[in-house]
């Protein structure tokens, strides 16, 4: 006879609990490798970072068992109690946190300080999955899309509340979830032309065009967003006539203006995209009375929408962010060359991994991590440690290895039955993919440096045991699929 023990021994993914075990222990080697001082051997030492480490991975594989022996359908049940539960204790964080680099983000108890920000992944991720395998649910209702914002910009802007930009980031993640589940692409588009114009923005503020006082970022992306308008209403309503009009007429302006510019009276051609974007947006109405067709006036919104972006877009870089995260966003962007203060750490970064070479230094064998000239080593920038003690071939394995678990994740939560536990499992996926991206990428100067860990592989407990109850809810829900109702 096979018991409910058995039964879920037999269906649980060992595939992905190997991937999990050679990603702790590789990442446990790394701690050791980043936290190591010459002369000292002892990792198992409680005292040392490595130690520590090794007591937390203990504990998380004690967390996961514990997690796997729960039933299925309690995770179902208590998602809002457990998301209402982790609001809370985001709220109570803010005020009784201790001042920590400048954030209030850890509750210290004694000698153990955990991060509530890094187990309301988790808990998002259950209410989300909750709310959305309702019967009533339909993610193209207006109610039903402003309650998935709530549930998910709720804990991020209590986050951000602790001054921990960069793990409320992570939040954004989710919004890949709702796009596998249905959500209009033009919402993921707008993402996409947000980052745009705040990148081109910011890059191009104070370049001019040629001899005129045109500000570059600033005319692009006042072109770009002339263009995009011309563009949606091909693709939303296939008419040549009004593409042609807005895309058309938009260029052959702008072409006279800027000749009038260079040649005879100089202005800025700013102004004149001011007027096309008012003539543009007055159009979209006009044919949305005319036609009675809802998407010009949708489109005429996007467009609104974009110049207010473009221009509050200023205000919050230079009013809303830490001084610290302007320079970091201007280093990566080229604006400065900062070696000594913000730059220092990803040109470190690039030191270190560029000098591991092939195969690698070896183990402990690193002198950039060796002799500290990387900081925060073993947290955030641990992805350098792994490049200069093994080199391409260690890293290409570790970004392997990590492939491997998402591309498995995304298999398993294909092959859910539920919209519960596909929700679920494709926000696993997401969060795991937002991390292994930007930590790797600002590691490598790709990315500014806002300061989030790498999965399994940064120090420290919070992290870990994040990663890992996300993880294993997952692959206990997966382990009951097959249970009957």
């Amino acid at each position: 006879m096979v018991t409910r023990s058995d039964s879920l021994w037999k269906t649980l993914d060992w595939v992905t609990i190997c991937i999990y075990l050679l990603l702790i222990v590789g990442g446990w080697f790394s701690v050791c490798g980043a936290s190591y001082d010459y002369g000292e051997r002892d990792f198992l030492d409680f005292s040392t970072r490595a130690g520590k480490q090794f007591v937390w991975i203990i504990c998380s594989f004690g967390l996961g068992f514990v997690l796997l022996m729960l039933e299925d359908r309690m995770y179902d049940m208590f998602a809002y109690i457990i998301y209402i539960g982790m609001i809370l204790l985001l709220i109570v964080t803010i005020f009784i946190a201790p001042d920590t680099k400048g954030s209030r983000s850890w509750l210290v108890m004694g000698p153990v300080s955990l991060q509530p920000a890094e187990f309301a992944k988790f808990a998002t991720a259950l209410a989300l999955a909750k709310y959305m395998n309702a019967y009533s649910f339909s993610i193209k209702k207006e109610k039903c899309a402003l309650v998935l914002g709530l549930i998910i910009l709720l804990p991020m802007l209590l986050i951000i509340g602790q001054r921990e930009t960069g793990s409320a980031l992570v939040y954004l993640a989710f919004f890949l979830v709702l796009y596998r589940e249905g959500m209009p692409g033009v919402v993921l588009f707008a993402g996409v032309c947000a980052v745009i114009y705040f990148v081109v923005g910011i890059r191009f503020d104070e370049v001019f065009i040629a001899d005129t006082p045109t500000p570059l970022g600033e005319f692009i992306v006042l072109l770009l967003i002339l263009l995009f308008a011309g563009g949606m209403v091909w693709v939303y309503r296939k008419k040549a006539a009004p593409t042609r009009n807005i895309i058309g007429g938009s260029l052959g302006v702008l072409l006279i203006a800027y000749l009038v510019s260079e040649y005879w009276v100089h202005f800025s051609l700013v102004w004149v995209q001011w007027g096309l974007c008012a003539v543009v947006v007055g159009y979209l109405i006009y044919l949305a009375l005319s036609e009675r067709q809802r998407t010009y006036f949708l489109i005429a919104l996007f467009t609104i929408g974009s110049i207010g972006f473009l221009y509050s877009s200023n205000y919050v870089f230079d009013n809303v962010l830490e001084p610290h995260q302007q320079i970091r966003i201007k280093v990566v962007l080229g604006l400065e060359e900062d070696l000594t203060g913000a730059g220092y750490n990803v040109n470190q970064s690039k030191i270190a991994i560029g000098s591991g070479g092939l195969t690698g230094k070896g183990f402990l064998n690193g002198t950039q991590t060796k002799l500290k000239y990387v900081p925060e080593q073993d947290t955030d920038f641990i992805f350098c440690t792994v490049g200069e003690e093994q080199g391409f071939v260690g890293s290409a394995a570790v970004l392997i290895a990590f492939l491997i678990l998402i591309l498995r994740l995304i298999f398993l939560s294909e092959r859910q039955p539920s919209t519960f536990g596909r929700v679920y499992g494709y926000s696993v996926v997401s969060i795991f993919l937002f991390h292994l991206f930007i930590n790797v990428g600002m590691v490598l100067g790709l990315t500014p440096v806002i300061g989030i860990p790498l999965p399994f592989f940064s120090y420290g407990g919070s992290s870990l045991w994040g990663f890992t109850i996300l993880l294993f809810i997952f692959l206990r829900l997966d382990a009951g699929r097959g249970r009957r109702l």
